[in-house]
């Protein structure tokens, strides 16, 4: 059994899921997957299932440069949109351990503003 390690980044949008595998440096791409690659239909690129199945293309590749650890560094859209991943995130841990990879640990890598941008105002709509 391999003692190869990499590093599993994945972003979790509402409408996406892009998952990349990188060398422990973070500076080599192994392989990289994402919802719209493995799914046909537009709506559903963010779905659980989709990150599932990217997951599943990602935990193959590393098999086959034989790297059986990984961690995670998950992230959300942060700034001023939404601070929390999106719900593809969750699916995709749980498939890359299904498929053998061993996880040492899962970190937050969201942006988060420190009194950067405001937020958009609301819209002012007619009242009638």
């Amino acid at each position: 059994m391999s003692n190869k390690k990499g590093i599993v980044h994945i972003y979790a949008s509402r409408n996406n899921t892009i998952l990349l595998l990188t060398d422990v440096t973070g500076s080599e791409t192994i392989a990289k997957s994402s919802g719209g690659a493995v799914i046909k239909s537009q709506h559903k690129e963010g779905s659980p299932y989709a990150a599932m199945k990217a997951a599943q293309e990602i935990a193959q590749k590393a098999q086959e440069k034989e790297i059986r650890k990984v961690n995670i560094k998950v992230r959300g859209q942060g700034g001023i949109k939404p601070k929390n991943a999106g719900q593809g995130a969750e699916a995709a841990i749980i498939a890359l351990t299904r498929n053998g990879m061993i996880i040492e640990n899962i970190e937050n890598v969201t942006p988060m503003p420190h009194d950067g941008c405001t937020r958009k105002k609301r819209h002012r709509s007619k009242k009638s």
